[in-house]
């Protein structure tokens, strides 16, 4: 477990908080490469790596849509579990947390893992909500701790501790004059404060220990429920009330009434994730199933932003992008693929891209600073795939 005494870790803020939150000089130029984006649809995908999808004949939209779009074949997911994967989407960071359990909500009397610098790994405790600064969590480059084996261990990208701050796109969009929204599917009307799962009636507080009751949404894929100002509620822009179900978002999209910021979660069938046949039947428990019913949720999505008003207007982009490989001994490689309403088409990329380049990228299309390890030199915008057209 990585430590550090207080003067220690005062010295490491010191000396590195300028990547934890700057615009890197270096890349002014490419940086403005990227258009002024006015609304990103960012759709997260689970749990299958690239060789899973791209050639899968159970997912013939995905296929058809990464030709006709922009096609990332050299993206990584950043680590294991899925929780720390959206983390890192959208602040650039793991924040300590390497396990995917569930909030310790409300708790203001906790220390985060980031401000006392200890990484939560599997097994530990509710997480406390991540507040303050301080040093992230390794990722190493063979890693067995997170449902790997010895003889299969998780290949990843291996990535230092570094000092983080507790914050995330959400948090900058907001101080910007912006908007964003989480838009998670099955989350029950009454919204996400204290629910852990739900299939859209039923939840951790209302149903257990009934069996049978699938998990369709999960807060492990709901990253801003994490944070201890969003569950404050202390500024309502920046709050859980930015976080809704899908008859919202299809309600929102229908009225062009959309924020900049759309982190667009399936539940747990429907992004291809899976679950037990005793939860959701063979539809979603096999992987064949699995991966047609996000194929056509995929299809149904990009249907529903293309048809809203704001895609004919301005700067707009989509991003299908999975999390991870789920647990795969081979490297941590997904599908991304981006799709813009004022910019190239047809485009594959072989250069290489994290979940920490779409966050970059991101924030330099709306015009933020780089945030935490977004902010590093060898992290490269997705020039290519976001370039309006030559």
């Amino acid at each position: 477990m990585f430590k550090l005494n207080s003067i220690a870790l005062a010295l490491a803020a010191t000396a590195v908080a300028g990547s934890a939150f700057a615009t890197d000089a270096t890349s002014e130029k490419e940086r403005q490469a990227i258009p002024h984006l006015d609304h990103v649809f960012v759709v997260v995908m689970e749990n299958h790596a690239y060789s899973q999808i791209i050639g899968n004949a159970n997912a013939p939209y995905i296929n058809a849509y990464a030709k006709k779009a922009n096609l990332a074949t050299n993206y990584f997911g950043v680590g294991h579990p899925s929780l720390t994967n959206y983390l890192e989407m959208v602040g650039g960071s793991n924040f300590g947390i390497v396990n995917d359990n569930y909030p310790d909500w409300h708790n203001t009397k906790c220390v985060s893992g980031l401000a006392s610098s200890k990484p939560q790994l599997e097994g530990a405790p509710n997480t406390c909500p991540i507040a303050g600064s301080g040093m992230d969590a390794a990722t190493p480059e063979v890693d067995t701790t997170n449902e790997g084996t010895p003889d299969s261990p998780i290949h990843n990208d291996p990535l230092d501790p570094a000092f983080t701050v507790g914050k995330t796109i959400a948090d900058q969009l907001v101080e910007a004059g912006l908007s964003w929204k989480s838009y998670q599917e099955n989350l029950p009307a009454f919204g996400g404060d204290k629910v852990n799962w739900s299939d859209g009636l039923l939840t951790n507080a209302t149903a257990a220990p009934v069996y049978g009751v699938p998990h369709l949404y999960a807060v492990k894929h709901n990253p801003f429920a994490y944070f201890a100002n969003v569950q404050s509620g202390e500024n309502e822009a920046n709050s859980l009330k930015n976080i809704v179900g899908f008859e919202a978002l299809y309600a929102d999209l229908a009225s062009g009434d959309v924020p900049n910021y759309s982190l667009i979660a399936p539940n747990q069938c429907h992004d291809q994730h899976g679950r037990g046949p005793g939860e959701v039947g063979p539809g979603c428990s096999d992987d064949a199933g699995t991966i047609a019913q996000g194929d056509a949720t995929v299809q149904a999505l990009v249907s529903a932003f293309k048809a809203s008003p704001v895609w004919k207007h301005g700067h707009s982009a989509i991003v299908v992008v999975w999390d991870e490989n789920d647990y795969g001994s081979e490297p941590n490689q997904v599908v991304t693929i981006v799709d813009t309403n004022y910019g190239v088409k047809g485009v594959t990329s072989a250069v290489k891209y994290n979940h920490f380049s779409l966050l970059k990228t991101l924030e330099a299309g709306f015009g933020l600073d780089y945030l935490n390890h977004a902010a590093d030199k060898n992290v490269n915008l997705m020039v290519d795939l976001f370039a309006a057209h030559k």
